[in-house]
């Protein structure tokens, strides 16, 4: 798991729809830095340095994972996205957007373009009035003086109004789900996304245990002989495993992702079991099904055949070298034809085929965005 930290960011706007653009900048922030955990009230300022139409500032406290150097890029790429582009030749200016790292934990930082605590923060009344309303205690760690004794000493004189307007504080997965199970085809990376929500949001991972299972490789070699107990002990497997996880785990504080849910245990057996095999083992399916925790959300993953097999070729598992584009159709046809019958389940598919979730951060910052805006029955 990732170690999260927390740092204060100022935002500003005095151009276009200035609101509108502070809640596209929160909106970012929760997908490119961190959780955001407070907002402040809106403020309005005259323009600070310059003459100019009068500012809507704001500061958010943020929980995130990032270190500092790619936090401040990561705030400068989110100003590029809303259209401002900073030429450090020039002077104080009108903005569509603005933010400026104030603090991250109590460190004190000097690095090229990042210098942490700001160094002009305890000059404004914009930046202080703020900061002082969600951290009134917070300690500026070089003048080693809490947030609210440094606005009382503050000498700047302008005007700072507080405002009735209202901004929308994003929600995190974490707040959201108790439980998410991301399912999909063999290769389809959802072990990979597991791992990387799960770092990312200090999540309780399950993850199915298929490398220990002994019939796997020769159920590869010789699928009628072995496909029974391969099925059988699977099924066997995946119940213990999230009966026993689940229960140690208190699912109204632990934020679960699971890399698969065990009606999976049916969708191959559908395929890989002769007839009378598949009624039997339906028969032990239907009683432990009875007794698994359902997901807050079921995320399917997508991916063609063409690309499942490059995917499978490319990790190398020596068992799985074999495997055919029929059997991962029959696969897909299986969890087709479940997401299709509901089960009580809420469903999310996303096609991750044109996607690369893994070095393409903005592609995984995408599905992430997808599972947290994604509709609850």
């Amino acid at each position: 798991m990732k170690i999260q930290r927390i740092t204060y960011l100022s935002l500003g706007s005095n151009q276009g729809n200035t609101l509108e653009n502070l809640q596209k900048a929160v909106d970012l922030i929760a997908q490119k830095v961190g959780h955001v955990l407070t907002i402040s009230s809106v403020y309005k300022t005259a323009s600070w340095g310059f003459k100019g139409d009068d500012f809507l500032n704001i500061c958010v406290k943020v929980s995130t994972s990032l270190n500092p150097e790619k936090l401040l890029e990561n705030v400068l790429d989110i100003e590029r996205t809303l259209g401002r582009e900073r030429d450090l030749s020039i002077g104080y200016e009108a903005r569509l957007i603005d933010i400026d790292v104030l603090l991250f934990e109590d460190e004190i930082i000097f690095y090229k373009n990042l210098k942490v605590p700001h160094p002009r923060m305890l000059e404004r009344k914009f930046v202080l009035v703020p900061l002082a309303e969600i951290a009134p205690n917070a300690q500026h760690p070089i003048e080693k003086k809490t947030i609210l004794i440094c606005l009382q000493g503050c000498k700047d004189t302008s005007e700072i109004d507080k405002t009735d307007l209202k901004l929308e504080r994003p929600t995190s997965l974490v707040e959201k789900y108790n439980y998410i199970a991301i399912e999909g085809n063999i290769g389809a990376g959802k072990t990979t996304l597991a791992h990387m929500i799960g770092d990312d949001f200090n999540a309780k991972l399950v993850l199915e245990r298929f490398a220990d299972n002994p019939f796997l490789p020769k159920f590869y070699d010789d699928n009628d002989r072995y496909a029974f107990p391969l099925e059988m002990s699977f099924l066997a497997d995946r119940y213990s495993q999230l009966s026993d996880d689940l229960a140690q785990f208190d699912l109204f504080k632990n934020f679960i992702v699971s890399d698969y849910y065990i009606f999976k245990s049916l969708i191959f057996a559908q395929v890989t079991l002769a007839k009378e095999e598949y009624v039997l083992y339906r028969r032990m399916f239907d009683i432990m099904y009875k007794e698994i925790t359902k997901p807050d959300l079921y995320v399917y993953l997508y991916q063609n055949t063409e690309r499942l097999l490059k995917n499978i070729k490319k990790r190398g598992r020596d068992y799985e070298q074999n495997i055919e584009a029929d059997y991962l159709e029959k696969i897909h046809q299986g969890y087709s034809g479940f997401i299709k019958t509901g089960h009580e389940l809420n469903t999310l598919i996303i096609d991750v085929s044109e996607l690369d979730f893994v070095n393409k951060p903005e592609d995984y910052s995408q599905i992430v965005k997808y599972i947290n805006d994604a509709e609850l029955a």
